[in-house]
């Protein structure tokens, strides 16, 4: 096993980087020192759920989750942001990815769902991860690659079930999390995180579920908010907060959906369902439909979130793969 000491940031409500003050400006905290190791799961039947939702990792992910959140209210994903030279890597490599994805086609199987080339690609992914993401890394957190190869890893698929859900989008946002906790992203980056760096991410995941026939992870099916993903609605909703001409009405119609994927994360993901499943909306996303009988960006918005730490972060089924080292550790908050 690799330790090494290097400095990390605690991201408690009282103490963190994601806290947040009453006008919503992230509180700067001092750093603590951290030993990295390969990370465990550490949550093995139900009753760990409990300690889960009290532990650090808990209130830092939410935390990251939140911060996000506040960060793009009332904001296009094509608005204009400052970009640090890390998140251009970080779209950078998610280019590479996609190369190898490219240069990876499906293979011809009887099997309607999960393509037997993905694991081709994800073994490519595995290999080349740690060094990929040592290259953000400053000299004094290189060994933090430990930890965060395991969340990058599992933040694109299963290699085994080829499959993806709400479980390896938590991992890929996780990465991102602690990218902050080491301070290699700063609060100036969180706009460029979710309208660059996440709609990358998104983009590229819709490209491999539909290159690879990836399969859903634990799909609740036409009562599940979505067969793959659960963020871009919290987010993509924060984006509409104050929005004087779409309104949750509009979730179901096709047309809004088209016309603003590319500004709204929340419609990205609508465009998406509409290009891969037939039939009235009502039927295939009863969730979204019900969703869009609510009259306030806001009450969707705070309601998302509840929802996300009922459904994903409180469920077993996907909580039980998660991974603890030391920047995300199961100790109390």
């Amino acid at each position: 096993m690799i330790s090494s000491s290097a400095r990390c940031t605690s991201l408690t409500r009282e103490s963190s980087t994601f806290s947040l003050k009453e006008d919503g400006v992230p509180h700067k905290m001092a750093e603590e020192e951290a030993v990295f190791k390969k990370p465990t799961k550490e949550i093995k039947s139900v009753a760990d759920l409990a300690a889960w939702k009290k532990s650090q990792a808990y209130s830092d992910y939410m935390g990251f989750v939140r911060l996000m959140n506040t960060t793009v209210k009332g904001k296009k994903t094509t608005d204009p942001c400052t970009v640090s030279e890390t998140c251009q890597i970080l779209v950078k490599m998610i280019d590479t990815l996609e190369g190898w994805a490219d240069e990876i086609p499906p293979l011809k199987q009887p099997q309607r769902f999960g393509n037997m080339a993905f694991r081709t690609w994800h073994s490519k992914l595995q290999e080349n991860a740690e060094t990929m993401i040592k290259e953000i890394l400053p000299d004094s957190s290189k060994e933090a690659s430990l930890e965060l190869t395991a969340y990058f890893t599992e933040g694109f698929g299963n290699h085994t079930r080829i499959d993806y859900g709400t479980g390896h989008e938590m991992n890929y946002a996780t990465f991102l999390c602690c990218l902050f906790k080491l301070r290699v992203l700063t609060e100036e980056d969180a706009e460029a995180v979710v309208h660059r760096v996440v709609d990358r991410y998104l983009r590229f995941m819709r490209k491999l579920q539909l290159l690879y026939s990836m399969e859903p992870a634990g799909s609740q099916g036409v009562w599940g908010l979505d067969d793959f993903q659960f963020l871009p609605y919290i987010w993509g909703s924060s984006q509409l907060l104050g929005n004087s001409t779409i309104f949750p009405k509009d979730i179901p119609e096709q047309e809004v959906a088209n016309f603003n994927k590319s500004d709204y994360m929340l419609f990205g993901c609508i465009d998406f369902i509409n290009q891969v499943k037939d039939g009235p909306f009502a039927e295939h996303s009863n969730q979204l439909w019900n969703i869009s009988g609510v009259p306030h960006w806001t009450k969707v918005n705070s309601g998302l979130i509840k929802m996300y730490m009922e459904e994903v972060l409180g469920k077993f089924p996907v909580v039980q793969h998660f991974h603890f080292g030391n920047l995300m550790t199961m100790k109390p908050a």
